[in-house]
């Protein structure tokens, strides 16, 4: 069996920025094992497959080790591929997904824009062994939605953090972002996800489901000029328009087309 594979760069107008991701389109689904070994082959963050079901698309997001209920840059990367590589000419695409159905539409500038649920974080204590495990000396607040989210003062902070994968994967979350307000954005965000098998995302659109409304309310911003990752970064705009939504906006580029064979 032959497959054809894309690798796509997204949040990143240029290859070697933003985050990759493969994108495998399927004529029907394979076997959920054979989904998984192939995404560990691959060994990036996000593997999508997607496969036409009528007028919308029925699409899954593997990371190395599981299958995730949403990923953000590999959404959009697979938007990228059906409208710069295979053609497709709707405006507006419409995805079936574990997280219901999401929508990627061509916005001005060339971009595309993701209409993902918003998710409030909630405060909560900082339990013990995180600062530690994130090499943080403090920080301003911890929120919880699908990630944990340490909230720090300092982006020059970010940039020198060095955690402990290991101690981080005993805290059972997805995810751990940490945030700060940004000297030339609105904010800056690294990401590290040990215990879905990533140490540390470049780019996790799904992650801004939670921090956009967080700093939307702090900030009073309907839209958001982001960043995120350590020596890879990737820059997203976000908007919240307060309808219980919001908007994902990024780039992407194309590094490797080519084929899988099985």
């Amino acid at each position: 069996m032959q497959l054809e594979i894309f690798q796509v760069d997204a949040f990143s107008a240029e290859p070697f920025g933003g985050n990759p991701a493969a994108v495998i389109p399927l004529d029907a689904w394979l076997a959920d094992d054979l989904l998984q070994r192939i995404a560990e082959e691959n060994n990036l963050s996000e593997t999508a497959y997607f496969v036409r079901n009528g007028e919308a698309f029925d699409l899954r997001w593997f990371t190395p080790a599981v299958e995730v209920d949403l990923c953000g840059h590999a959404t959009l990367a697979t938007a990228w591929v059906l409208f710069e590589q295979l053609g497709e000419q709707a405006e507006v695409l419409r995805f079936n997904t574990r997280s219901g159905e999401l929508r990627v539409s061509r916005a001005a500038d060339g971009l595309l824009a993701m209409d993902f649920p918003a998710k409030q974080p909630q405060p909560v204590d900082i339990p013990d062994g995180l600062l530690s495990a994130l090499g943080l000396p403090g920080a301003r607040a911890l929120y919880r939605s699908d990630d944990f989210v340490v909230v720090i003062d300092d982006a020059a902070r970010l940039d020198a953090l060095q955690p402990d994968f290991a101690a981080l994967s005993a805290f059972e979350v997805r995810g751990i972002a940490v945030t700060a307000p940004g000297r030339d954005r609105d904010f800056v965000t690294r990401w590290f996800g040990p215990r879905v098998g990533v140490n540390e995302d470049p780019v996790t659109g799904s992650a801004h489901t939670s921090l956009a409304p967080y700093w939307s309310e702090r900030l009073g911003k309907r839209v958001l000029d982001c960043e995120q990752g350590g020596a890879r970064k990737g820059q997203l705009q976000c908007e919240v328009p307060g309808n219980g939504r919001v908007i994902i906006s990024g780039r992407a580029a194309l590094y490797l087309r080519g084929t899988v064979f099985i």
